[in-house]
């Protein structure tokens, strides 16, 4: 480490489908947060630890701030702004191609009441044109004062580094948290129940992606051979919706094991025995007691 490190945290806020699951993966350089089109994808505050020479960013991918509907929401909603008091650095991510909306005015609304230096990420700039891109920065410079603003696109890569350089400038000087080669502070067991979801989402429509949860029933090596079971059960809220996941002779089903085998594999750097089962349990997004079971619990934020 050099004689002037730098490391805090960094809470990425935006409303959903901006791409901060993007972003984050992108510069940890592997897969700790789930990706999606759909919105609302990430539930939880994703912590992603990148160490450079010089410095230690802790990221914190916090779920889209938006308009409640059930339970559910009121815990993503509260989960994300009540990151904004806890950290060092706030990124407010914002979507190049979408425009300012009713939904950043709320964010910067919770934002002017905040101490912390606010950076404004300008993302997706890949998806308009380079004329474009001055009125957007005008248009929410004229909003807030931000601290900087830094126009990015996660997926190419464009400009990232320049806003890791800004984020460092930022953060305090401090000791290093985390162990260098450690890029994320959540358990396997949520990860591994994170990339199953991610590919009932990929794999589903309309209702479904949002009605479903994953619970890891069991993780367990193998004495015999470098083989680990997982087992793990998906939660819906109607028995329709079970059948679509299941799909006809389990086809979907299959579908949505396989490719999370891969990832989990990767993720464990072993072979996967992945067994997967799919439950209802109606309504519970809006049941305290299943928000709590399935790993939605307000004592952790």
């Amino acid at each position: 480490m050099t004689e002037q490190f730098h490391s805090g945290f960094i809470a990425i806020v935006g409303r959903p489908n901006v791409g901060k699951s993007t972003f984050m993966n992108r510069v940890i350089g592997e897969k700790i947060a789930i990706m999606s089109d759909k919105p609302q994808t990430t539930r939880n505050k994703i912590q992603g630890v990148l160490t450079t020479d010089d410095a230690q960013f802790i990221f914190i991918d916090t779920p889209g701030i938006h308009k409640p509907k059930h339970r559910l929401g009121d815990f993503m909603n509260r989960s994300a702004i009540n990151t904004l008091n806890e950290v060092d650095v706030i990124m407010f991510m914002v979507n190049a191609d979408e425009g300012y909306g009713k939904g950043d005015e709320f964010i910067i609304e919770k934002l002017k009441d905040v101490n912390n230096p606010v950076v404004l990420v300008i993302n997706k700039i890949d998806q308009v044109h380079p004329d474009q891109l001055l009125p957007i920065i005008d248009t929410y410079r004229e909003k807030m004062d931000f601290n900087d603003i830094v126009p990015i696109s996660a997926l190419e890569g464009n400009n990232t580094d320049s806003l890791l350089s800004v984020l460092s400038e930022k953060l305090p000087e401090g000791p290093q948290y985390y162990p260098e080669d450690q890029i994320t502070d959540h358990p396997e067991r949520f990860i591994i129940s994170e990339l199953v979801r991610e590919k009932v989402l990929h794999h589903t429509h309309e209702e479904i992606p949002h009605s479903i949860a994953v619970v890891i029933d069991s993780i367990r090596s193998r004495d015999d051979k470098d083989i680990i079971d997982v087992q793990a059960t998906i939660i819906v809220e109607r028995n329709s919706q079970k059948g679509i996941i299941i799909g006809k002779q389990g086809k979907m089903l299959k579908q949505v094991g396989s490719e999370a085998r891969e990832d989990i594999e990767a993720l464990l750097g072993s072979g996967v025995f992945l067994e997967l089962w799919v439950k209802v349990q109606k309504d519970w997004r809006n049941r305290a007691f299943h928000l709590r079971d399935y790993g939605y619990k307000e004592d952790d934020y």
